[in-house]
């Protein structure tokens, strides 16, 4: 009878890619939530001990902190823009519009390190920056369909949602806004200026060229 014959290295190698693998998920959640709380400052050894591995296993994956940053925050971004892409089914363009500016920024609210990572500006190569642009894009979409359909008033363009976000960003970074009331509270008086109303609104100043007052 022909002795069976195995190979020790095949019947690993799939057992060792699954735990590779699980690993990976592991360094990626943890990271996530680590950063959520901590924000940029937390270290690899943070999210090691947040994982319940060890620093040598999240090196191995992640060369330094930079690297799992752009790998986790790609991801937020991705989620984000998937959230302004769906908002542009909604039949109500201003309604989309504010929903979807309150689910994002109900994201970072809770997110200490993307409001963080946000204040940077470009960061993390092209799967990061091409995530900005979607949701650029998609946002853009958005106050189009409402100034079409008379919801927006006149001189709104998809150049003030950047900025909007960010002054929301100030209130959140105030001692007092461990209320959620608070960021709602401006965000409702912000959306109510955009909305056109018909009796007519002011005109809103024309920006400077290079955004000087």
């Amino acid at each position: 009878m022909e002795k069976e014959t195995r190979d020790p290295v095949g019947a690993g190698a799939r057992p060792l890619r699954r735990d590779a693998e699980l690993n990976r998920r592991r360094i990626m959640q943890a990271a996530r939530e680590v950063f959520a709380v901590r924000g940029l400052q937390a270290t690899l050894n943070d999210v090691a001990h947040h994982a319940g591995l060890g620093v040598g296993t999240v090196y191995r994956k992640f060369p330094d902190k930079e690297t799992l940053a752009v790998a986790v925050f790609t991801g937020e971004l991705d989620e984000i823009a998937e959230m302004a892409r769906a908002a542009l089914a909604e039949g109500d363009a201003f309604v989309a519009l504010a929903g979807f500016l309150e689910g994002a920024l109900e994201r970072a609210a809770h997110n200490r390190g993307l409001r963080e990572l946000m204040r940077l500006g470009e960061f993390g190569g092209e799967g990061f920056a091409r995530a900005r642009r979607e949701i650029a894009g998609h946002c853009e979409s958005l106050v189009d369909s409402a100034r079409v359909q008379g919801a927006l008033r006149d001189g709104v363009t998809a150049a003030d949602i950047a900025p909007i976000a960010a002054m929301i960003d100030a209130v959140l970074a105030l001692p007092e806004s461990g209320s959620a009331a608070l960021w709602r509270r401006y965000l409702a008086i912000i959306l109510d200026g955009l909305r056109a109303r018909p009796q007519g609104q002011s005109p809103l100043p024309v920006p400077a060229p290079g955004g000087g007052a």
